[in-house]
């Protein structure tokens, strides 16, 4: 065989090893991305179940706050009916929960015996732990679609990727500037 038509067999062989690799690695990319936002739905599953708990144990205390009371739990529902529908409708969905239960922490303020019932404070911790969980998760989940859009996105993966099929990753963002501030909550 002329050194040819080797040259063109090395470039083929070359050309369909790079495409299995690149292949290769954009699934196991989409995989890292799908699993980070499993994690982030396992941490909300957890709180979702978290604050019937804690507004059963505030209901106690603070009877006249219905109001604030029938927020948090109308956002959890908002939260809960959001599932499935995106990242950018459960965003949004979960911030909503976010402010209504800054808003109910705020109300505990207002009674002593409350912020000293043990059952309060362990689910305050409980929530507490799982809003630090939620954030860790949200995080890995931004940084395995950012790997995950570079290569998609890059040359020349992003010839395997087009050919392939993949699509970006979405960010899971906070959309509101008034989400983007820490909620002030103080128990002493």
């Amino acid at each position: 065989m002329p050194i040819v038509g080797w040259v063109i067999i090395g470039i083929v062989v070359f050309l369909l090893l790079f495409f299995a690799l690149t292949y290769n690695s954009l699934i196991r990319m989409r995989n890292q991305m799908r699993n980070a936002w499993a994690q982030i739905d396992v941490q909300l599953k957890r709180r979702h179940d978290l604050i019937p708990n804690l507004v059963e144990t505030v209901k106690g205390y603070a009877a006249h706050e219905r109001e604030t009371l029938e927020s948090v739990t109308n956002a959890r529902n908002m939260a809960l009916g959001a599932i499935g529908k995106g990242v950018g409708a459960q965003s949004k969905a979960e911030a909503g929960l976010g402010g209504a239960l800054s808003r109910l922490l705020a109300v505990v303020e207002n009674y002593p015996d409350l912020k000293a019932n043990q059952n309060f404070l362990a689910l305050q911790e409980e929530l507490t732990s799982t809003e630090n969980k939620i954030s860790f998760s949200r995080q890995f989940y931004n940084d395995a679609v950012l790997h995950c859009n570079n290569t998609i996105q890059m040359f020349p993966s992003n010839i395997v990727a087009k050919l392939a099929g993949f699509k970006a990753g979405e960010f899971f963002e906070v959309e509101a500037p008034a989400e983007r501030e820490a909620p002030q909550v103080s128990f002493s």
